[in-house]
Order: structure tokens, then C-alpha cells, then sequence
């Protein structure tokens, strides 16, 4: 079978499914070389980086993990295995370089594979309330194995485990807003005057009512306020360890439950204040039981949502 990359249409079709990832704030912190039409290399983009609530880089790996499972499924579909090096190949020593990815000879890819490619297209960050109806234990038993399967884990919370959890993001959230710097670099991202990243209104989703909302407030002034479902269902994507392999990897899970939840109806919206708050104080995270929180995901059935804007596939390509 041709190799996707040995033409521009091949690869641009690649990088559009990469590009249409999750990022935190949508920065879309990534861009992609193809080298010599044999591989591709998933480089980080350090000018996207939240300075103030990323200072390690944690949120930008997560972000770009999660653009890496999109390329691997693009390759996948292709027919191609797609055979990943999570480090520099020999050679090449580029700071910003986070994975290279090579396509092999494969069988065609199944059934299940194919749907989660074309829920790349339809996958949404959904900001609005929620109904009160469950997800299926069976449909969370295929989120946990889905994260299982990328080397990272799904910890499901309980009713109990979630309201306490949501005391801690009000609690982050409270924090975050009295930081000026952080205020400013989240007003960069939430202000709509990108045609092609960042969240513009229309993503923002609806004010929430009560210090306890499953949402973020994005610090929008005016505008309806609603009560959010009244026990939200919350999961937490931890990995074994807490460095930037393990970041990359987080992103690669949480693009993986996302996709899966997509196909079965299920949406989802992100709680990651803690997380913000830890990485801008600094502190190193404990290993925890269940392993280190990477991504805390609010899980239900929502409204239709638009897409969040995109850059074109174009600006993320360079050849080489």
C-alpha cells in the first residue's frame, strides 16, 4: 500500500486529523516534519506553551500526546502500522522534538479502528449542562481499558470522591483568579480574536450557578447563568510516573477515552484547576495509589456543541 507521506494530500491528510486534537485552552502547542516522505516528527511548539500555567510543560505534553494518538490512527486507517519512537530518533537532537513516527506494512485496519478515526471529526469539548442520565458501567468499563491500553489509567470517582474533588477545583479556581499573570494569559486564549485557535464564545459553553459547578467560569463577564447537572460523574487519567514521557503518554490515554466516549454518545468537559495550581506552585506530586493525575474529566450526555476553531493543516507541516 502507498505510503501516506510519499504525497503532500497524503500527509496534510495526517496532520489535519493530528490538528484536530484537544489542547489546553486550545493552543494547539504542536507542529509536524516530515522527514525524507519516510516519518513523521511531532515537534512541540514552545511559543504556544502556557508560560504562566504550564511552567513545566506538563499541560503541553498532554496536549500534544493526545495529537499523537490522532496521527497514529490516521496511519492506522491508512492501512500502516504505525511504528512510534517516543524519544528523538539517532541523530537528531532538537529540544522541541517529542516523537517520530513511521509507517509500516500492516493488515487493514478493523471496523473499531476506523470508527474512532472518524470520531476525530466529531469528538467536542462540551461546556454545557448536562442531563442527569448515567454512563453505562459498560461503557466506562471500555473508557478505563482504552486508557489501559496507551500505559495510563481511568480512575472512576464516586459520588462521594466527586463532590470532594469539586470542593478542590472551586477552591484552585478561587486561587487561579486572584493570580493578575494568570488572568492575563487565560483572557489571551478566551478573548475570540482568532479565527484559528484559542476559545472563542461560542465554546465557552453557559455561566454556571453555585461556587461547585463542573465547569470553568473563564472569567466572562455578563451572560446567562444555569445550573450544571447537580452530581456530576468525574474521572481522573493518572500514570505511573510524572515526567515528560509520562505526559505524553496521558495525552495519547485521554485522546483514546475521548474518542471512545465520542462513539458512544458520551461527552466531556475538563477540571484541571488543581493540576494549573500545582504546576504554578511548583510542587512535585506525590505518587498517589491509583498514580499521578495527569487530566481530570467531567463525563455525561450534553447538548450538540460547535467545533473549536483550527488552524490549517498547512501552517503545521514543514518537509524536510
Amino acid at each position: 500500500m502507498l505510503n501516506p507521506l510519499a504525497t503532500h494530500a497524503g500527509a496534510r491528510r495526517l496532520i489535519t486529523a493530528a490538528g484536530a486534537a484537544p489542547s489546553v485552552h486550545n493552543t494547539q502547542p504542536w507542529r509536524f516534519v516530515v522527514r525524507h516522505r519516510e516519518y513523521v516528527e511531532l515537534h512541540a511548539d514552545p511559543d504556544r506553551r502556557l508560560k504562566v500555567a504550564d511552567p513545566r510543560g506538563r499541560s503541553l505534553h498532554v496536549s500534544c500526546g493526545a495529537a499523537l494518538l490522532n496521527l497514529r490512527l490516521a496511519l492506522r486507517v491508512s492501512g500502516h502500522r504505525p511504528i512510534t519512537w517516543p524519544v528523538p530518533p539517532a541523530g537528531d537532537g532538537s529540544p522541541t522534538l517529542l516523537a517520530a513516527v513511521r509507517p509500516a506494512s500492516a493488515a487493514p485496519a478493523s471496523a473499531a479502528e476506523h470508527a474512532l478515526y472518524e470520531a476525530i471529526t466529531t469528538r467536542r469539548t462540551n461546556r454545557q449542562p448536562f442531563t442527569g442520565r448515567s454512563v453505562p458501567r459498560a461503557v466506562t468499563d471500555e473508557l478505563s481499558r482504552a486508557a489501559r491500553m496507551e500505559g495510563a489509567d481511568l480512575v472512576l470517582l464516586d459520588a462521594s470522591a466527586s463532590a470532594v474533588l469539586l470542593e478542590e477545583v472551586a477552591a484552585a479556581e478561587e486561587a487561579l483568579t486572584r493570580d493578575r499573570d494568570y488572568r492575563a494569559e487565560l483572557a489571551r486564549w478566551t478573548s475570540g480574536r482568532s479565527h484559528h485557535d484559542g476559545m472563542p464564545p461560542y465554546v465557552q459553553g453557559l455561566r454556571p450557578v453555585g461556587d461547585l459547578a463542573p465547569v470553568r467560569d473563564l472569567a466572562r463577564a455578563g451572560g446567562e447563568r444555569v445550573r450544571f447537572e447537580a452530581h456530576p460523574r468525574l474521572a481522573v487519567v493518572t500514570t505511573p510516573g510524572d515526567g515528560p514521557a509520562d505526559w505524553l503518554r496521558a495525552g495519547q490515554a485521554l485522546q483514546r477515552v475521548l474518542l471512545v466516549a465520542t462513539v458512544h454518545g458520551v461527552s466531556a468537559s475538563f477540571l484541571n484547576q488543581p493540576l494549573d495550581l500545582r504546576d504554578m506552585r511548583h510542587r512535585t506530586d506525590p505518587r498517589h495509589p491509583a498514580g499521578h493525575p495527569q487530566m481530570i474529566l467531567r463525563l455525561g450526555y450534553g447538548p450538540a456543541v460547535p467545533c473549536a476553531p483550527r488552524r490549517p493543516a498547512l501552517k503545521l507541516l514543514g518537509m524536510a
